[in-house]
C-alpha cells in the first residue's frame, strides 16, 4: 500500500492519488497515512499497526520506547519526550475512527495489556 503518496511520487498504482490530501479523495481509500496526514481527520473505520517503538512491559508495568524502532525523524530526536510523543501519536491514530478501529499488535504483550484494558 502507498504511504502518504505526494504530488512527485512515482510508480503508484492506478488510481493512487498524488496528494498531500489523500484522505480527502476517493483514491485515498487504498493508501496508508501516517500521524501528520491523518491527525486533522475523521474517518469511519481505521487501521493501526502498533508498531515496536512502544511496547508494555508487563513486570514492570511500565511502557518502553524505542527510538530505533520508529521510522519518525522528528519524534525520534526528542530523547526524554520520546515515550510520550508516541503515546500520544498512538492516542490520536487510534481515535480518527467514528465507527471503529482496527489494531494490530506486533508485540504479544502490548496486545495482552490492551486486551485487559477493554474486558475482553
Amino acid at each position: 500500500m502507498p504511504w502518504n503518496a505526494k504530488p512527485n511520487s512515482t510508480r503508484l498504482a492506478e488510481g493512487i492519488p498524488k496528494s498531500y490530501f489523500w484522505p480527502t479523495d476517493p483514491g485515498g481509500i487504498n493508501q496508508i497515512g501516517a500521524i501528520y496526514t491523518a491527525q486533522n481527520f475523521e474517518f469511519d473505520y481505521v487501521g493501526v499497526i502498533f508498531g515496536l517503538d512502544l511496547r508494555f512491559d508487563p513486570v514492570t508495568h511500565e511502557w518502553i520506547g524505542d527510538a530505533r524502532k520508529s521510522h519518525d525523524k522528528e519524534v525520534k530526536k526528542s530523547k526524554d519526550q520520546f515515550v510520550d510523543l508516541v503515546k500520544n501519536t498512538y492516542r490520536v491514530l487510534l481515535t480518527r475512527g467514528l465507527r471503529g478501529c482496527f489494531v494490530y499488535f506486533v508485540d504479544a504483550e502490548t496486545k495482552e495489556h490492551f486486551k485487559s484494558l477493554i474486558g475482553r
